[in-house]
């Protein structure tokens, strides 16, 4: 797996292939948009009837990177699940509980999920202060959020993308099911225009970010 280190506020990160970020210096694991339950909720809601194993597929992916990194921190940087009832079905899943054993877990809310089902191991907050803030959607940085699903069409596949300005840094959604907002998006120039993108292939490859137009919000 071809990694991606670069400084960001001053500190090191480790973009990894898969979505996840690491923080090596914290020993945090943070994820973004894992969206558990999406496939329950589109068939509850009379929506499209999608193959019911992106939680199985997602949490796969998430034990994969616990048991490379074997995280102190582990932060989800909300929306973990899809509304409030799959978080309320999937609040007894006993594998977040052994992913989460001997760990400090963080759930942070998100739109999706504002209020995080009891059972669950760790600790809820709506946001995490501190020199780099983590949160769920950007707002007064540097801080490093999801909310927005970064994404670019290359060569006809989609590529999940981190984006990185120098005030905000943008995780791409973990979840198996979840789609993405192009980074050409005006929404992406005004919060790091002129920044990059790391498209998250077999290895990372960076894409530059169009410049805002206007003042550059930081």
């Amino acid at each position: 797996m071809a990694d991606h280190a670069f400084r960001f506020a001053g500190a090191g990160f480790v973009a990894r292939p898969s979505g996840a970020l690491w923080w090596p210096e914290r020993r945090m694991l943070i994820v973004a948009d894992l969206h558990l339950g999406r496939s329950e909720r589109y068939a509850r809601r009379g929506g499209a009837l999608l193959p019911p194993f992106e939680v199985v597929d997602t949490l796969d992916r998430l034990e994969a990177e616990i048991a490379a990194l074997d995280p102190a921190h582990v932060v989800s940087l909300g929306d973990a699940f899809d509304d409030d009832l799959a978080a309320r079905r999937l609040a007894p899943e006993t594998r977040i509980h052994g992913m989460a054993t001997g760990r400090d877990w963080l759930w942070i809310c998100g739109n999706h999920d504002p209020h995080p089902p009891p059972g669950l191991p760790g600790r809820s907050a709506a946001e995490l202060p501190g020199a780099i803030a983590l949160r769920h959607q950007a707002a007064q940085g540097p801080d490093i959020s999801g909310h927005m699903h970064p994404s670019v069409r290359l060569a006809g596949r989609r590529w999940r993308c981190f984006v990185l300005g120098q005030g905000h840094l943008i995780l791409p959604a973990f979840g198996t099911y979840t789609g993405g907002l192009d980074i050409a998006d005006p929404a992406f120039a005004a919060l790091a225009g002129g920044g990059i993108a790391l498209a998250c292939g077999e290895r990372i490859f960076a894409l530059p970010l169009r410049e805002p137009r206007g003042p550059r919000r930081v």
